[in-house]
């Protein structure tokens, strides 16, 4: 299909839409990484090194793509992953969680995001709560709870974090709140996209920067700043944490961070049904190598135990049915549907899942596959090196 005003045909194009259309520091809020961006480049980088093993007669007349993640069924191997407070649309989350209802696959949502989970959950039944270890552990219990009760179907909780907000071409800025100091701050930014001022003008006002996920029971809801301090102030948790959290939600549990297969057996012994391999999108320690070059060594410790997840840089279909082949059970998107959401709103977001699921159905024919459950690592062409880290390009950048 042919691009058009309503209708773009690649994430890319996507984040091309999504740069036109939004503030420049909202913009650069969903683009940056932490420091230098070695890991946030090798992230999307690391996939193009692996090469795929085609057929070319015999192929399947059908392919399927259906699978069952954290108990819940999905129409793709592609899951919404958890992003904080969204000022891309005044529809935030619940609009994210709308398109991925219709898609007919699950939705994230972070304990940092712009709308309650009641709200979300309503939206999609699919939805995962997550959660940063913020507070004591009767405010992080409240939350699940809290969670529960609005019917979560899994929690997750992730652990990579280094607080770490320094980035080499300038950290956007971001207020405390949108009072009047903040609008006259902003405004030339706004003069200069009226189309984004306009549709929360529409709304009934501009992005507040609250947190309501936050909230103990009768407490105003905390601002973006107000919650990232408790965040720092709180004693970082141990595995004894997570395994008593685990404990106390007795449907699915996901723990969202790993890089290393000993933190994924630990993950395990802890009572993880599920775990994602992600380095934060770039955003956490920079220099840590992309994900899907440490999904196979993880997979090889854990996958038999475990459902095994991966989200960073996936841009295409293709970059799923590589991360499945080398054991994912499925993969979480962050950047690319916040793109299609900036770029046409919850429309946007069924866009970019529905490029992917043409892509993993394209890549599905050529490699000459019936089902995402058929894939193994001898469908591609992987690199020797591959899994030690970044190509000395990447090291190099400057």
């Amino acid at each position: 299909m042919a691009s058009s005003k309503e209708w773009f045909e690649t994430v890319a194009e996507a984040q091309r839409r999504a740069k036109k259309r939004l503030p420049r520091s909202v913009y650069l809020a969903l683009v940056a990484g932490s420091e230098q961006g070695i890991t946030l480049d090798d992230n999307v980088a690391a996939f193009s090194e692996i090469g795929f093993r085609p057929h070319i007669a015999n192929l399947p007349q059908e392919r399927v793509q259906s699978t069952t993640v954290m108990g819940q069924d999905v129409s793709l191997p592609v899951l919404i992953s958890p992003t904080g407070v969204q000022a891309v649309t005044p529809d935030g989350e619940v609009g994210v969680a709308r398109a991925a209802n219709q898609v007919g696959t699950a939705m994230g949502l972070s304990s940092f995001a712009s709308k309650p989970v009641e709200d979300v959950v309503a939206a999609n039944p699919k939805t995962f709560f997550q959660m940063y270890w913020v507070g004591s552990r009767d405010r992080i219990l409240q939350r699940a709870e809290r969670a529960r009760k609005a019917g979560a179907k899994g929690l997750i909780v992730t652990l990579d974090w280094t607080f770490a907000t320094r980035r080499d071409w300038g950290s956007p800025p971001i207020p405390e709140k949108m009072d009047l100091k903040a609008i006259v701050q902003f405004a030339p930014e706004g003069i200069m996209r009226p189309r984004y001022v306009l549709e929360w003008a529409r709304s009934g006002g501009l992005p507040d920067l609250k947190t309501p996920n936050l909230a103990a029971p009768g407490e105003d809801a905390p601002t973006f700043f107000g919650a990232y301090g408790e965040w720092m102030g709180t004693p970082l948790p141990t595995w004894d944490d997570i395994a008593w959290l685990r404990n106390e939600w007795d449907g699915p549990f996901a723990v969202k961070g790993i890089m290393h297969p000993d933190d994924a057996k630990r993950a395990v012994d802890a009572g993880a049904t599920a775990i994602s391999v992600s380095n934060h999108g770039g955003n956490n320690l920079d220099g840590t190598p992309a994900s899907i070059r440490a999904l196979p060594d993880i997979v090889k410790a854990v996958g038999s135990q475990t459902e095994v997840l991966l989200d960073g840089g996936i841009r295409r279909g293709g970059d799923v049915v590589k991360a499945l082949a080398l054991g994912a059970k499925a993969v979480m998107i962050g950047r690319a549907y916040l793109w299609g959401m900036a770029a046409n709103g919850e429309a946007g977001v069924v866009n970019v899942l529905s490029i992917l699921r043409s892509g993993i159905d394209e890549a599905l024919l050529g490699l000459g596959k019936s089902s995402i459950h058929d894939l193994t690592p001898d469908d591609l062409i992987v690199p020797e090196d591959f899994t030690r880290g970044h190509r000395a390009r990447a090291l190099a950048a400057p």
